[in-house]
């Protein structure tokens, strides 16, 4: 992330010195319609550095497209984290209504 300019830094300074009330929000209305949020856009998890083997060509293939072979790696395991983890859930889920079939036919 770039570093703050020096007016930035007095601008900030100067809105953090103001009381809530002594603030204007007059051009800036009430959100009341939060339909089109987006949850979690700035949402940015702890990184934790790893060593992993891959085979030669799978980290030939990431690396392709130039700089950001990382972040594919990353966005494509947790795709498949999240692709497998519903998947869990709704294999319990079909477990579950087959035990509760089975009882109650028993």
């Amino acid at each position: 992330m770039r570093k703050l300019t020096k007016q930035q830094k007095r601008d900030i300074r100067a809105i953090a010195a103001k009381k809530d009330r002594d603030i204007d929000f007059s051009d800036a209305p009430a959100v009341l319609d939060w339909s089109g949020a987006e949850i979690g856009k700035f949402y940015r998890p702890v990184k934790k550095p790893v060593t992993m083997r891959l085979d030669s060509d799978v980290l030939q293939w990431l690396k392709a497209d130039g700089r950001g072979y990382q972040t594919k790696a990353n966005w494509l395991l947790r795709s498949a984290m999240l692709h497998f983890a519903k998947g869990k859930g709704r294999a319990k889920q079909q477990r579950a209504a087959r035990r509760r079939k089975r009882t109650a036919s028993s």
